[in-house]
């Protein structure tokens, strides 16, 4: 696990896993998260939207290769810390997970700890610690950030957030059981509630080009408007496989992970069933383009 003696530990919050924090996690022995977003504590109105669920940012925490994963509950406690006993909480993360009292902090050159933000990278040098600095990426000549990408999947920029993250946007649901209508017109759906739909960022009300386990699929993601008093109260995607029948579990309940990869067009009302039906169909052809 160890480096030269040292425990090489990666720092952030890590939303989205972009480019720049890959290069942060890059050869680290742990990582060290929070289950919030630091902003929820420290200034609640605030506080962004997220890209990606806990359960997600730390699957993909591991995937990018690092093996062990600490999650802290960012609290008012933690929040009034001082840099000295912020780094004495990851010593002794180093130590339970089978490392060393030594360690190397890797992070960002933004990045900030303790009571006010008072602890910055030159504090930990400060405190003779070793330090790497990852410099942020960039993509289209701009910096990387969480931020950045939020803007873009809110604005339909799904391949440009998708580029920035070094790998497709996910959106993570629960399954459940439609009216059926989908079906009845010729286009059978799987229909997916966002989890946690108020703290996750949304992309447009409309229809995408999705990858779903691997199959090219095309996505609804709103209210279905058409169906009157019938439309959804709330917003959910409507997932129809374009080739065949997906072979994945399909019961009610059942939790899945899909790509929205390209927007296509927003949702809107039609006149008829009819027209939505046509609509759907035009709509399938341009997915497979």
């Amino acid at each position: 696990m160890c480096h030269s003696g040292r425990t090489r530990i990666a720092v952030g919050f890590f939303d989205g896993v972009h480019l720049g924090h890959r290069a942060i996690l890059a050869d680290a022995d742990i990582a060290v998260t929070f289950r919030g977003h630091p902003r929820e504590i420290l200034a609640p109105n605030s506080a962004p939207k997220l890209i990606l669920s806990l359960e997600e940012r730390v699957r993909t925490i591991h995937s990018a290769g690092v093996k062990d994963v600490e999650v802290l509950d960012f609290s008012d406690r933690l929040a009034a810390m001082s840099p000295e006993e912020f780094v004495k909480i990851l010593s002794d993360i180093s130590v339970s997970r089978g490392g060393t009292k030594e360690i190397e902090i890797k992070c960002g050159p933004d990045w900030r700890f303790g009571a006010k933000g008072a602890g910055t990278p030159e504090t930990l040098l400060n405190l003779g610690l070793s330090v790497t600095v990852a410099p942020f990426a960039e993509y289209a000549g701009e910096r990387v950030s969480s931020t950045r990408i939020r803007k873009s999947i809110e604005s339909g920029a799904i391949e440009e957030a998708s580029a920035m993250m070094g790998r497709p946007f996910v959106v993570s649901g629960t399954l459940f059981r439609g009216k059926g209508e989908g079906g009845a017109m010729g286009f059978p759906t799987l229909n997916v509630r966002v989890n946690n739909e108020e703290r996750m960022v949304m992309s447009p009300f409309g229809v995408y080009a999705v990858d779903c386990a691997g199959v090219r699929a095309i996505a609804n993601f709103g209210f279905a408007p058409t169906m009157g008093e019938r439309a959804w109260k709330k917003p959910v995607w409507e997932i129809h496989f374009l080739s065949h029948v997906s072979e994945m579990a399909n019961k009610e309940g059942d939790e899945i992970v899909f790509s929205p990869i390209r927007f296509i067009r927003p949702e809107r009302t039609f006149n008829s069933i009819c027209e939505l039906r046509r609509q759907i169909a035009a709509d399938c052809k341009e997915v497979c383009k």
